[in-house]
This record gives C-alpha cells, sequence and structure tokens, in this order.
C-alpha cells in the first residue's frame, strides 16, 4: 500500500511527487500517456515560469519529469476506471486490469480540449494543437478559433508557418494577458475577427472553408484548417459521487487542495481557482502534499 497515490503526470502530480519523496511518503503517479508531462508538451514556448524564460514547454515538461525521477518517483503507465473507498484506504482500478491501493490520492488528472460543436467539427483539418499540426499548413491560409491565451499564442505560432491566419473571437475584446494582445497587431499576416461566431465548416473530407457571423453578417473564410482554442473540460468524471464538484465539473477545492471526500486532494487544473498555469499546477502539487502528510498524521 502506497501513502500516496497520485493520478497525472502533468506540472502538478510531478511537482507532488518530488514533495512526497522529500516528505519520505511513499507514492506512484498513474499516468495514461506515454511519457507524459500534460498539456505543458505542446506549449511551442513558456515565458512565465519563474528562472527559465523561454523554453519550449515540450523542454520544461521533461525537466519535470527528470527532476521527479531523481527524487526515487515511481510511474505506472495506465488508465484509471474507478476508485473506490475500502477501509482506511483507496483502491484505484485501471483499464488494464491492475490495481492500486494508497492511503490518500493526489488527483492531478487536468483538462482536455473543448470540441468544435458545429457542422463540419469532424473534417480533417480541424485540430486543436497548433504544435502539433501546425507544419501542415505551411503556407496555406488558416483560422484559429479562441480568445484567450492558448487562442493568441497559437496564432503566433502559426504566423510563422502559414500564410494568413484569421483570428476569430465571439466578443469585442479579447480573454488573453496584455502582452499577447499587443503582440498580434505587430504580425502583418494575422487578422482578427471580432465578434465573430463560427457557424459551420465547409468540406468533403477536409475543411475547405469557414463559414461564420460576423456582428450578424455571414462571411466565408477559404482556409485549409482551423485550430480550435475554445476551452478546456476538467477530466474529472470518475469523480463524480465521490467528491463534490462544481457546475463545471471543476473540484471544488482551495488552495490547500483538501475536497469533500476525506484523503482525496485535487491540484492542477481540475481544481476551482481563477488562474490555470504551470506556476500554479506546481504549487498546488506541493500544497497537496502538506494537507496529506497532515491528513495521514
Amino acid at each position: 500500500m502506497y501513502d500516496i497515490i497520485i493520478i497525472g503526470s502533468g506540472p502538478a502530480g510531478l511537482s507532488a511527487a518530488i514533495y512526497a519523496a522529500r516528505a519520505e511518503l511513499s507514492s506512484i503517479i498513474i499516468e495514461k500517456d506515454y511519457f507524459g508531462t500534460g498539456q505543458i508538451a505542446v506549449s511551442e514556448q513558456v515565458d512565465n515560469y519563474l528562472g527559465i524564460p523561454e523554453i519550449g514547454g515540450y523542454e520544461l515538461g521533461e525537466k519535470f519529469r527528470e527532476h521527479a525521477l531523481k527524487f526515487g518517483a515511481k510511474i505506472h503507465e495506465g488508465e484509471v476506471c474507478e476508485i473506490t473507498r475500502t477501509e482506511g484506504a483507496y483502491a484505484v482500478r485501471l483499464t488494464d486490469g491492475n490495481s492500486v491501493v494508497g492511503r490518500c490520492i493526489i488527483y492531478a488528472a487536468g483538462t482536455s480540449y473543448r470540441r468544435l460543436n458545429i457542422s463540419g467539427g469532424k473534417l480533417l483539418g480541424v485540430s486543436y494543437c497548433a504544435v502539433c499540426d501546425g507544419m501542415f499548413y505551411k503556407d496555406k491560409e488558416v483560422a484559429v478559433i479562441g480568445g484567450g491565451d492558448t487562442a493568441l499564442g497559437d496564432a503566433v505560432y502559426l504566423s510563422k508557418i502559414a500564410k494568413k491566419v484569421y483570428l476569430i473571437h465571439r466578443r469585442e475584446n479579447f480573454r488573453a494577458n496584455r502582452s499577447l494582445q499587443e503582440k498580434i497587431k505587430t504580425i502583418d499576416n494575422i487578422e482578427a475577427f471580432m465578434n465573430s461566431v463560427p457557424e459551420r465548416i465547409i468540406g468533403k473530407e477536409r475543411v475547405e472553408a469557414l463559414d461564420l457571423l460576423q456582428n450578424g453578417i455571414p462571411k466565408r473564410l477559404n482556409v485549409s484548417g482551423i485550430f480550435a482554442a475554445i476551452g478546456n473540460i476538467p477530466n474529472t468524471s470518475i469523480l463524480e459521487g465521490i467528491c463534490e464538484l462544481d457546475k463545471n465539473g471543476y473540484v471544488i477545492a482551495g488552495e490547500d487542495g483538501i475536497t469533500s471526500a476525506a484523503g482525496i486532494f485535487a491540484a492542477g487544473d481540475v481544481r476551482t481557482k481563477r488562474l490555470r498555469q504551470v506556476v500554479t499546477a506546481v504549487s498546488d502539487g506541493a500544497c497537496c502534499v502538506d494537507s496529506a502528510e497532515e491528513y495521514l498524521r
């Protein structure tokens, strides 16, 4: 039996593993992605992590993983399908048939991309990862849908590859940080469409165009690719009925990570909080181990 089962191997989970090791608590990380380090791995560049400016997301994720392994982190590849309470512990069952038992759980499974739910949204050429798929659109015209940090960051990245990038946002103002908003103004091949709502994607097998309404007026953009950055959905369905979730599915927990279920702590993007960034995820992992130590005592 482990002291702590950590579910998720992003910055929150890896941080928790380091702090658990330093506290001499036995732990295991359960990750569903091979050598996964969370969504940070698909970020082209991270500029706001203290002490490590201008580093690729994949590289930063690898540094986190290497640090955890150096401290003896044990990582098991598998997907959790059930969590059950036993006497003074939790049993975590995996889809491969294996089970792990721990005295408490730090749940850091992160979020998944919110899918584009319009006609044509499943055509080839609709992507949720600009860093993964951007090179397929060299010298072509593409659209990015969204108005947050991810969307504007994707537009900046794609502007170096694509001939033209249309940035489509349903509101009058972007939600992204000010530096990103100022940056896109300086890039000639990014064109913003504000107050614009995607209506349908045109194409037989692949994306050929995007129809939208801008201030209620129909427009068609002839694009070869569409990159959706319209938010995330927390990976918390497995916790339904175990601990309290808010209306959007996030685990209700404060900075200490304590949830409504004794012995379950929430870290990273899955929990209710205002700012979801690498730095807050790393902090959550540390705070959850501190709370777990007190619980285990």
